[in-house]
């Protein structure tokens, strides 16, 4: 029997929306970096980006501009904290995934969907408004205290929608900051979008799909 959890739960950023950090990167430092130099610079500031969510909540303008720094001090590039806030406000204007709007209102029309967002509350309704399906619900990193993939947001999220790991089905294109903790919590049904970000772990226990037009299918609608 298909599974038809009460929420299906989402990353945001990378999941949905198309998270332009490699791009904001190439258009400030492009020129001055070698096409293999600019890769590394690409990896290191993802990396980065990691580590700065797993201590103590910060504001996520702190994260990126933390990172950067951190980055191009390892990639001896000067680093500009203006450089930081023009990729910070870039964040809002991003739009999903070609894939996106028509697979979520398919889904949306059947089960409510939920995110759980490594995001600041003044961001994230630009994002959400991209996405052409109707939440029941956006929880932010600012609003719980923590970023994934710590375990508190995912325990947060479940009070606030009063069910358990097993009543949701947690869709995300990443392992490390979803689905690994996901799969830590308990939540049995996890679905990764896979987007290129990384490379497929079977240990993880999940679906598959290319792409969000392939969520429907998931939950035989």
């Amino acid at each position: 029997m298909t599974f038809r959890p009460k929420y299906v739960t989402f990353d945001c950023h990378g999941t949905l929306i198309f998270f332009d950090m490699a791009g904001a990167a190439r258009r400030i430092y492009g020129e001055m970096l070698s096409p293999e130099r600019m890769n590394a610079f690409i990896r290191s500031f993802s990396a980065y980006r990691l580590d700065e969510v797993l201590g103590a909540w910060k504001p996520y303008a702190e994260v990126v501009h933390n990172s950067l720094e951190r980055t191009c001090r390892k990639h001896g590039v000067p680093f500009r904290p203006e450089d930081a806030l023009r990729i910070y406000n870039e964040v809002p204007t991003w739009g999903p995934h070609l894939d996106v709007p028509a697979g979520l209102a398919k889904v949306a029309k059947d089960i409510p969907l939920v995110i759980l967002s490594n995001a600041m509350k003044d961001q994230i309704p630009h994002n959400i408004a991209k996405l052409g399906a109707p939440f029941h619900k956006v929880i932010t990193a600012e609003e719980v205290g923590s970023y994934k993939p710590q375990m508190n947001g995912f325990e947060r999220m479940f009070e606030i929608l009063g069910c358990g790991p097993e009543d949701v089905t947690h869709v995300s294109s990443s392992f490390r900051y979803d689905l690994m903790t996901a799969y830590d919590l308990g939540i049995k049904s996890k679905v990764w979008v896979n987007r290129g970000h990384e490379p497929a772990n079977p240990f993880y226990e999940y679906t598959e799909i290319r792409d969000i037009g392939g969520l429907p299918g998931v939950f035989g609608l």
